[in-house]
């Protein structure tokens, strides 16, 4: 069976596509969230961008950033995820999610972060970090702090303040 859209890198043609589709998912205080001031200062991971896209309507996005935990266990954050309103529930989401983690396997990344709805991100391989080791800056509820392993074990042991890379260089 065809899906009705398809998955396919972001471009730079896609950006006010795709910044109207994360404002209809989220609205306008979305960058007021923690996992969005992550992101602030640092650029996407090369080649870990995607969007969905129905005919020539940009449907979802997803997008993978460079983090630290601790200081030295390297990962990705996965986020934003966004699916027009209109078209959640198709599975959009989930494919993004997975087309990005083969991706992100494939340039031998090995551990993935998100805040998100646990039953939800459950279906795309995450789940909860053991005890409260890993945590990050701002406001957040910690059991939504959820983690896929892309390599078996890249989360052992891993514990401390996520950062990205830049902020991390700026503290030593």
């Amino acid at each position: 069976m065809t899906k009705p859209y398809s998955i396919i890198p972001a471009e730079l043609e896609h950006a006010n596509a795709i910044e109207f589709v994360l404002d209809e998912a989220f609205g306008l205080d979305r960058h007021t969230k923690a996992s969005y001031r992550l992101r602030e200062g640092s650029m996407a991971a090369d080649g870990l961008s995607f969007v969905a896209t129905s005919g020539d309507t940009l449907v979802g996005t997803v997008q993978f950033w460079p983090i630290v935990i601790g200081g030295d266990v390297s990962a990705l954050l996965l986020g934003p995820l966004a699916v027009l309103p209109a078209r959640q529930g198709e599975g959009i989401g989930l494919d993004l999610i997975a087309t990005g983690m083969v991706e992100a396997k494939s340039h031998d990344h090995s551990l993935v972060v998100l805040v998100g709805d646990e039953p939800y991100y459950a279906k795309a391989g995450f789940r909860r970090f053991a005890g409260d080791a890993v945590s990050m800056p701002g406001p957040y509820d910690p059991a939504r702090l959820l983690h896929a392993e892309l390599k078996e074990g890249a989360a052992d042991g891993a514990s401390g303040l996520i950062l990205p890379p830049h902020r991390l260089r700026a503290a030593v």
